[in-house]
């Protein structure tokens, strides 16, 4: 009679999942009901770094401002970095749910304001919190080293940056992979991957027009910035309609325009601020020289004092992911999740995850996961409504379904972790 064969170490690491559920539930939870601004993820910092000190994982706080970093050493092979980020967003939750944000907040200009996880860093954090103590308790299955990376400040695309700033790299002197993952509007339980460029690189510009203020009823008196702005923005639509090559991705929004206080009086200057879009360095650099080109033209045209200012902010990578390495991550998940891994379309947010990766010189894949419970996704669509009825990331409603989502994203990561990680040694099981 043949002898049963041994289970693989992805289903050995997993046989540990029903005891994660509950505490990291309860701590999803938790996380959702005390968000954190970014950059001042104190109380969540603190969080992780109890956890996965009770896991028995080497921790290093303070990296990067509030970054947290677990160090799990399990003998010779690959180095595999694990990432997931920790800031909220100042949006006013309104999901009903019993575990809702109350929280307020003064944000960077001083001003109080609702604090809610919108985004879904929250379970983020505590999937790669599961999955750690999960490869932590199953060191007899594998070997190398995972990092975990808790990073502060992807909102405003200055947190992995902030971590380097801080000696990220020389702390871990090597990583092999890095490997990320954010929740999504879709099913809860699917994951998808995605070859090449997977979230879009992304520029916020705040552009000054100078103007030459009169009264309102004296419009021949003044260079009147109001006017200005209009054409401006009308004319920066043909970025995308007229300059940019038919099914290449960009998308150039105007998000605010400033000017004046008062109907009878035309205001010296107005501000605008826009968002751009790209999917390559190229086009990224192409639509930022039109913006200036544009911008320059039309206020020569309507002869401006002096020309405008331009301010450049909140700019984030472009994410692109290594074609061996996501077909790796890709087999794993079909081999683990069967027909709930997916293909990823390519999508019009922005992360700054790749600066790190980027900065050691190593491949990534960055994936997605379902949040949304499934029947309820499913309604809207049979309905054609998943554009209205579907909450999105940043959405005041948005919070994903708690499972199985958390086992999704805690599968996740294990499964890929284990793609790169070495078999352990003979007799080391």
């Amino acid at each position: 009679m043949a002898a049963p064969s041994s289970p693989t170490p992805t289903a050995a690491v997993l046989t540990g999942l029903e005891a994660v559920r509950s505490w990291a539930a309860d701590l999803y939870r938790d996380l959702h009901a005390h968000p954190e601004l970014s950059h001042e993820e104190h109380a969540t910092a603190s969080k992780v770094a109890e956890r996965l000190g009770a896991s028995g994982i080497e921790v290093h706080t303070g990296v990067g401002g509030t970054g947290v970093i677990g160090v799990l050493r399990n003998g010779e092979g690959p180095v595999v970095l694990l990432r997931a980020d920790m800031d909220a967003l100042p949006v006013a939750e309104a999901t009903g749910l019993d575990y809702a944000s109350h929280a307020t907040a003064a944000d960077a200009e001083g001003n109080e304001v609702p604090v809610m996880h919108a985004c879904g860093h929250d379970m983020h954090v505590a999937c790669l919190l599961g999955a750690a103590h999960l490869l932590a308790a199953g060191r007899g299955h594998w070997a190398g080293t995972v990092i975990a990376v808790f990073q502060p400040a992807e909102e405003t695309g200055d947190g992995a940056r902030g971590m380097l700033d801080d000696g990220l790299a020389a702390r871990l002197a090597k990583v092999d992979v890095a490997l990320a993952q954010h929740v999504l509007p879709a099913p809860s339980g699917l994951v998808g991957t995605h070859v090449g460029p997977t979230l879009s690189a992304a520029d916020s510009m705040r552009i000054t027009l100078h103007g030459r203020g009169a009264h309102g009823s004296m419009p021949q008196a003044a260079v009147d910035p109001v006017v200005l702005a209009a054409m401006i923005v009308v004319r920066l639509q043909m970025i995308v309609a007229r300059e940019t090559r038919p099914g290449e991705p960009v998308v150039v929004t105007v998000g605010s325009i400033r000017a004046g206080t008062k109907s009878n009086v035309i205001p010296d200057h107005a501000v605008i601020e826009l968002n751009v879009r790209t999917y390559s360095e190229a086009t990224r650099t192409s639509v930022l020289d039109a913006i200036k080109r544009i911008v320059d033209a039309e206020c020569q045209a309507s002869r401006c004092p002096k020309p405008a200012d331009y301010e450049l902010f909140d700019r984030f990578p472009l994410t692109s992911n290594d074609a061996e390495t996501t077909d790796k991550v890709a087999a794993a998940f079909a081999s683990h999740f069967g027909e709930r891994a997916r293909s990823l379309p390519m999508q019009t947010a922005s992360e700054d995850f790749s600066d790190i990766p980027n900065a050691f010189g190593v491949p990534y894949c960055y994936w997605g996961i379902g949040g949304i419970d499934p029947a309820t996704y499913e309604k809207a669509e049979q309905a054609g409504r998943v554009a209205q009825d579907i909450p999105v990331n940043h959405s005041a409603h948005f919070a994903p379904v708690i499972q199985p989502t958390l086992d999704t994203g805690i599968q996740a990561m294990v499964v890929a972790a284990l793609a790169w990680l070495a078999p352990p040694r003979a007799g080391e099981q």
